[in-house]
């Protein structure tokens, strides 16, 4: 699933088994130095979109959800450096920040809501003698648990919304393909497959009824947002130059 990305070990997280549980701050993300792409929500477009390529992904249009692009190798994220911290003054997306707790869709036959709070054993931060515990002595809620929790509801919701929004997409056919070639040092090149982004020439042709609803609901901020984000494609690009560079000096 695509919310246990980075996720050693998540599990459903229990008053009763993590009742002495502590948890110090997260420190970088190094947990995130993996990942070449993440996906995004909506309303992260106009943030992201001043550091990271937002396009949308998937095996076909129909299919295809909004990520921003954090590398172009596999298992490689420039925007995490050699000691495990995002890169300074770049955007975080939201699917980063909210670790190490996750809501995702509980195991078939469970009862209650369809969705849990998980939390990544994997996470350095956790111990029952360091940090702010997540419950109180009373097994109510710590202040710590009630802010990530929160956090996790208001990103669903924005998850939400962006199903809507990529409804929309798929109704009036915007999706095309974009296949990016980038050409690098010593001939050289970068192949990226499986993308999309919106047709600039079939949001033009939209019928006024749909482009008025498109710039009322914010449709159309974000689709240019995502539009003017793929110049960032070719800062990525110099970032794995200048990665590529050290790399070699460090070989000798």
């Amino acid at each position: 699933m695509a919310e246990m990305l980075f996720y050693q070990r998540p599990v459903p997280l229990n008053r009763v088994a993590h009742k002495d549980l502590r948890m110090k701050p997260v420190a970088g993300a190094k947990f995130a130095a993996k990942v070449h792409s993440i996906p995004l929500t909506g309303v992260e477009f106009p943030m992201a979109a001043r550091d990271l390529p937002v396009l949308f992904a998937g095996p076909s249009a129909d299919q295809a959800g909004p990520i921003a692009l954090l590398g172009l190798r596999e298992e490689e994220n420039l925007f995490v450096d050699a000691g495990g911290n995002w890169i300074s003054g770049t955007y975080v997306p939201a699917f980063v920040r909210r670790y190490p707790f996750v809501l995702a869709e509980k195991p078939p036959g469970q009862p209650g809501d369809d969705f849990a709070v998980f939390l990544d054993e994997a996470f350095e931060g956790f111990s029952q003698t360091e940090g702010e515990r997540l419950f109180k002595e009373d097994g109510s809620d710590s202040e710590t648990l009630t802010r990530a929790v929160n956090f996790l509801g208001e990103f669903q919701g924005q998850v939400t919304r962006t199903q809507w929004f990529l409804e929309q997409l798929r109704t009036h056919k915007l999706l095309e393909p974009q296949s990016i070639r980038l050409d690098k040092k010593e001939g050289e090149s970068v192949n990226l497959n499986g993308l999309f982004i919106v047709s600039e020439e079939r949001l033009r042709k939209l019928d006024a009824a749909t482009a008025e609803m498109f710039l009322r609901e914010g449709v159309l901020g974000w689709i240019y947002a995502h539009l003017i984000s793929l110049a960032n494609i070719d800062r990525l690009t110099r970032r794995l130059s200048e990665r590529e560079d050290g790399e070699q000096t460090a070989a000798g």
